[in-house]
């Protein structure tokens, strides 16, 4: 199966990057947010990913601020941040660095207080009392909306439109794109697809969204995955046996979305280094190299090391930490070559065998003469091991080391440390 829209050309090559724009700055504004841009374009972000910037509604909110996701106009702007005419200001400080903007979208549902509850009483699903009611018990600050109005599809691709024109953003991540009906999204991106280079990004993970609506879908399975890696319940194995499912079967065109943390993440379940500890590393070296596209979420590239509250004020602690390092040079890397572009099934992917399989995953990935070899050790002891078997031999640049070009042969030998790694570009 083949996505019917083209995965846009200037995204092939980019890392994700999403912006938890109440908590980056002690004011939480725009303002204080764009001195971060230089940082963020050295860090090599590609795509910033806005969590939602309207309002948050007043009625049954959740703590003192409420839920980004609580949303009471779609066409207005949360003062909590700024102005429209700063956030339209800020996208194009943005591209003028080369980068991207996409706005995180809550389709599914509205704050109680949304206008529309008044305007368009109809627009909300309806319990057997006939009240309108949250879509799960514990979103209580939310009211659903049903898709089986048509004016309210109509309605919401017009709200979606209204961003794109009049603020220049390049496209859209939706918020649990899979409790709205498909052949909405199907809709809204015929519709929207008068925006050649639309970028559509789901949080959702049933394939039949990137048939014709979405260009990139979550990776949930992988996550889980590289949790459980990261806590000695599973190793290479796990990894390697999931390609067929997770990677080479993804439908031709997309690609999917692939995450350590994000702010659900962090806030509901810990930070990166809370859930993944000394595998933190290794797994994010995995996270940018296989087939797939990598998200960095905010505070990541300082080391954060705690959840950050979702509904008070809580600023990240900014300082200076070799995960950025680390980041920067796997962004980069990706940046530079086509062997780690989206979509990633239409390069080529060779699992390697090693002498110690079970803890150390080996691979290549290949694009015309473009070339990477990704060795992991996804197990907390000393492995001393050789590569198999043939293919993978030639001329390498150690990507992370700055290390003298090396010439690996037939059966070379490697020691790694407990979540060691090495990355070589191929020459």
């Amino acid at each position: 199966m083949s996505q019917k829209y083209n995965f846009p050309a200037w995204a092939q090559s980019l890392t994700v990057y999403e912006v938890n724009l109440r908590q980056y700055s002690e004011s939480g504004t725009i303002k204080e947010f764009r001195e971060h841009l230089p940082r963020l374009k050295d860090l090599g972000a590609g795509i910033l990913w806005f969590m939602p910037v309207q309002p948050v509604g007043l009625k049954n909110r959740k703590g003192t601020l409420g839920s980004y996701y609580s949303i009471s106009n779609y066409h207005a702007m949360n003062p909590e941040f700024g102005t429209m005419q700063e956030f339209i200001d800020l996208v194009r400080e943005i591209h003028s660095l080369g980068m991207f903007v996409i706005l995180d979208w809550v389709a599914n549902h509205t704050a109680w207080d949304h206008h529309w509850v008044k305007d368009h009483p109809e627009y909300y699903r309806r319990n057997e009392a006939g009240e309108v009611h949250p879509p799960f018990p514990e979103w209580e600050d939310v009211i659903g909306l049903d898709y089986s109005i048509g004016d309210l599809r109509l309605a919401m691709i017009q709200e979606m439109d209204f961003w794109m024109e009049n603020t220049g953003i390049d496209g859209f991540r939706c918020d649990m794109a899979m409790l709205v009906p498909t052949s909405f999204w199907n809709q809204a991106r015929e519709a929207l697809n008068k925006y050649p280079s639309l970028f559509m990004l789901a949080e959702a993970d049933q394939r039949e969204l990137a048939e014709e609506a979405f260009d990139v879908l979550y990776n949930w399975n992988l996550h889980h995955v590289f949790n459980d890696i990261a806590n000695g319940k599973y190793a290479a194995d796990e990894i390697r046996w999931r390609i067929p499912s997770e990677i080479t079967s993804f439908p031709q065109g997309c690609d999917n979305l692939l995450f350590i943390s994000n702010h659900d993440e962090n806030s509901w379940n810990g930070s990166e280094i809370e859930r993944l500890n000394f595998a933190l590393e290794a797994i994010a070296v995995l996270m940018f190299t296989l087939p797939g596209i990598p998200l960095i979420y905010s505070g990541m590239e300082a080391g954060n090391y705690r959840r950050l509250s979702f509904f008070e004020k809580d600023s990240i602690d900014w300082k200076l930490d070799k995960m950025a390092v680390l980041y920067s040079k796997l962004a980069n890397l990706r940046r530079n070559n086509p062997a780690l572009w989206s979509p990633g099934q239409e390069n080529k992917l060779t699992l390697l065998t090693t002498s110690s399989n079970a803890g150390i995953l080996a691979f290549t990935r290949e694009k015309d003469d473009d070339k990477v070899l990704i060795l992991i050790n996804l197990t907390d002891q000393l492995a001393d091991f050789h590569i198999e078997g043939i293919g993978y031999e030639g001329r390498y640049v150690d990507v992370l080391n700055g290390l003298m070009p090396v010439t690996l042969g037939m059966n070379p030998c490697f020691s790694m440390p407990g979540w060691g790694y090495r990355v070589y570009s191929g020459q």
